[in-house]
């Protein structure tokens, strides 16, 4: 009888033994799995601090733009500037004059000042990449405007005009102003710079639609007004018959004006893209047919706004990539236009 009851007490034993056991082990794996959930988090948050650029140390902003006797790149350098002053920053303004060795040496130069931030008009679409990974590795958050580089990931923002979008505008109006008809010429802008393949893919889905509209000429004048005058002028004296030349910026296209009116030729119509008071002034007196507006005064001041935002508080809430929608300028609305800048009348 004792062994019998002792028989049973084992089996009660083993059996709150097993009990114990598996209750014991779902307890102590939710346990685990809590604990390894909260490291997993941890982590996490650890890596996205981590990621997030605090900038070099310094209350400077550093501005980087191609040549100010550009008027465009003199707005965005002047309305990032007067925005960084307005957010409490120092600033630094510099031009790279569209040339990526001296943009490298600029970028250095940003490191060893330990800027907090870089807004740059980059010299090329391959050529900036590193210079921005050089200042990301040195904790400095680049913002990209007007221009994109070839590698996402790099800089914070790259804010820039819908060149596609205001080039088509643009090449629809110049269409109309042709009657859809007559040969032309392009002045293509910078190889190097994205802008200007986007510019002159959106302007031919227009045009080539046509097939009264024929391309006798296309030439770079790498944004230049000078070289636009001189494309120009080569261009009517081997092509006499052109009604149309369309420019890849205004700089580009006032050089082309210019050309035209010295051979006495005010039947061409010419148009740009930027949106420049020179470009404008030609379209008021009727010696321009029009230009898509970049707002590049807008896109810098972005620019600066995102770059407080991001040192503030580790992010700008925004994607990388933001296109600004370009607006097209003829004579029906260019008196609102001044300084890069659209208002309505």
């Amino acid at each position: 009888m004792k062994k019998k009851m002792l028989s049973l007490v084992l089996v009660a034993a083993m059996a709150m033994t097993a009990l114990v056991g598996c209750g014991g082990g779902s307890k102590t794996e939710t346990k685990a799995e809590t604990k390894a959930e909260t490291a997993a988090e941890t982590t996490a948050e650890t890596e996205a601090a981590a990621e997030a650029l605090p900038g070099g140390g310094s209350n400077i902003i550093y501005i980087i733009t191609p040549s100010h006797s550009n008027p465009f790149f003199k707005t965005e350098a002047d309305t990032a500037a007067a925005k960084a002053k307005e957010l409490g920053y120092e600033t630094v303004v510099v031009s790279h004059d569209d040339d990526a060795t001296k943009q490298s040496e600029l970028f250095d130069a940003a490191i060893a000042d330990k800027a907090a931030a870089i807004i740059c008009d980059n010299a090329g679409a391959d050529a900036t990449v590193e210079a921005v990974q050089r200042a990301r590795d040195a904790g400095i958050p680049t913002f990209l405007i007007d221009r994109e580089i070839n590698a996402d990931g790099v800089a914070i923002s790259q804010i820039v005009a819908n060149n596609y979008q205001g080039a088509k505008a643009i090449a629809e109006a110049w269409v109309e102003a042709m009657g859809e008809e007559g040969k032309y010429a392009e002045l293509l802008g910078k190889e190097s710079d994205t802008n200007a393949g986007v510019r002159s893919s959106a302007f031919h889905e227009v045009i080539d639609q046509y097939d009264t509209l024929e391309m006798v000429a296309q030439q770079t004048a790498n944004w230049d007004q000078t070289e636009g005058y001189n494309k120009t002028e080569a261009i009517l004296q081997s092509n006499p018959e052109i009604t149309g030349i369309i420019c890849g910026n205004d700089t580009m296209a006032v050089g082309a004006v210019e050309a035209c009116k010295a051979a006495g030729r005010s039947d061409i119509k010419i148009i740009g893209v930027d949106g420049s008071d020179e470009a404008a002034a030609y379209i008021a007196a009727g010696e321009m047919t029009g230009t898509a507006l970049q707002q590049c005064a807008l896109i810098a001041e972005m620019a600066v706004e995102q770059a407080d935002a991001y040192l503030k508080n580790g992010t700008t809430g925004l994607d990388e990539k933001q296109l600004v929608d370009c607006l097209a300028i003829t004579a029906d609305n260019v008196a609102n236009l001044k300084t890069f800048v659209y208002t309505e009348k």
